[in-house]
């Protein structure tokens, strides 16, 4: 007899609801295993490990999980690289791997320093030069993401330095000790640093201690977005 326990129904709908194909009935095991799979790669750049469903989903050892993984294997649902310790592969219907992350554009360079020549007055307008992959939590709906390569140490102290990637939310708003792309109007150049309004005026802080804070009137400046994630380079 088939189990309408409440957690099972949410299982089942939630595997049913992501489009996967259905071979064969999923056991309330195997919905849960793919669920959880599913939660974790929605939040994170990489798969869960065994051991890490094996605890998630309240199973009694790894051989459970194990096995559970390669019926859903079979099934089409998954594919595995056991040489690798977070080798899921998660495949659509027609079994191609839905692991591929979203993509940005990194559109250009912005200084952590003296500011560098930048954008135009309607932002980084140029064709991208390259795009990275971001992790699927910092999509949110109704923000626009956008990437600029750092060059500079003026905010090493809050750990971004010379070539890293920032991430980027587009507005034009910020609040004081928001980290924003600024870009001086009458210098026709960007810079990266904390935002503070003071009256008629506006500081530009950089996070290093042997660096001065660029001072200028709030109506020569713009804000072309605030730092959202920073992506460091190894």
């Amino acid at each position: 007899m088939t189990s309408t326990k409440p957690h099972a129904t949410f299982h089942r709908t939630l595997v049913h609801g992501l489009g996967m194909r259905t071979r064969k009935k999923l056991s309330i095991k195997q919905e849960r295993i793919l669920a959880f799979i599913y939660k974790v790669m929605t939040n994170n750049v990489l798969p869960p490990t065994v051991r890490d469903i094996q605890k998630a989903c309240a199973l009694s050892s790894t051989s459970v999980v194990n096995y559970n993984l390669r019926i859903l294997q079979m099934q089409g649902h998954l594919r595995r690289h056991p040489d690798v310790a977070r080798g899921i592969e998660l495949l659509d219907k027609s079994g191609n791997s839905i692991n591929s992350l979203p993509q940005v554009a990194v559109m250009g360079y912005i200084s952590a320093g003296e500011p560098l020549p930048g954008p135009s007055n309607d932002g980084w307008t140029d064709d991208p030069i390259e795009t990275i992959e971001v992790p699927r939590h910092l999509m949110k709906p109704g923000k626009t993401l956008y990437a600029l390569k750092v060059k500079g140490r003026s905010m090493i102290d809050a750990f971004i330095d010379d070539g890293d990637v920032i991430l980027l939310e587009k507005t034009s708003q910020a609040k004081n000790g928001d980290m924003v792309a600024a870009w001086l109007i009458l210098e026709q150049e960007a810079t990266l640093k904390r935002f503070y309004q003071e009256g008629p005026k506006v500081r530009l802080q950089p996070e290093n201690s042997s660096m001065k804070p660029i001072f200028t009137d709030a109506s020569n400046m713009e804000i072309h977005g605030k730092v959202a994630a920073v992506l460091r380079t190894l």
